[in-house]
């Protein structure tokens, strides 16, 4: 981009555009709200095709919106358990796909809470799931 920025024609442009859509950085929940409807709408119009000429909008709602989900919205905290059954779920496993923990007994009895898992166990566990090993405490 080599063109001179012209803020006479740039500013009334701009104003235009942002009484018209009140894109920008995302203020409270109902801006939220706003912006995740348009997001939703831009991307029924676009339908994945990179090219087309409302991409661009994409792109910056959406980074807008990861960066207020980012600094407003806060997990439910979990218990190394609960994430462990998540990430089951998540990879459709079974008691038995997870020998690095042990043995489908030994599974069992740490998701029914008799048994806690171990530190050899946890470093496994965030090897194969790519995850901090504080995810199982």
């Amino acid at each position: 981009m080599n063109a001179p920025l012209h803020l006479k024609r740039l500013l009334p442009a701009w104003q235009k555009f942002n009484s018209a859509t009140d894109i920008g950085p995302i203020r409270d929940d109902r801006h939220y709200t706003h912006m995740v409807a348009m997001l939703e709408l831009l991307l029924e119009e676009t339908q994945g095709d990179e090219s087309h000429p409302a991409m661009g909008l994409v792109d910056i709602i959406g980074d807008l919106i990861e960066h207020y989900d980012a600094v407003h919205a806060t997990l439910p905290p979990t218990t190394g358990l609960q994430a462990l059954k998540f990430l089951m779920e998540q990879h459709d496993l079974k008691q038995g796909d997870l020998p690095e923990v042990g043995s489908q007994g030994v599974v069992s009895e740490i998701l029914t809470g008799k048994r806690e898992l171990n530190v050899r166990q946890i470093k496994a566990l965030s090897e194969r799931f790519g995850v901090s090993p504080a995810t199982f405490l």
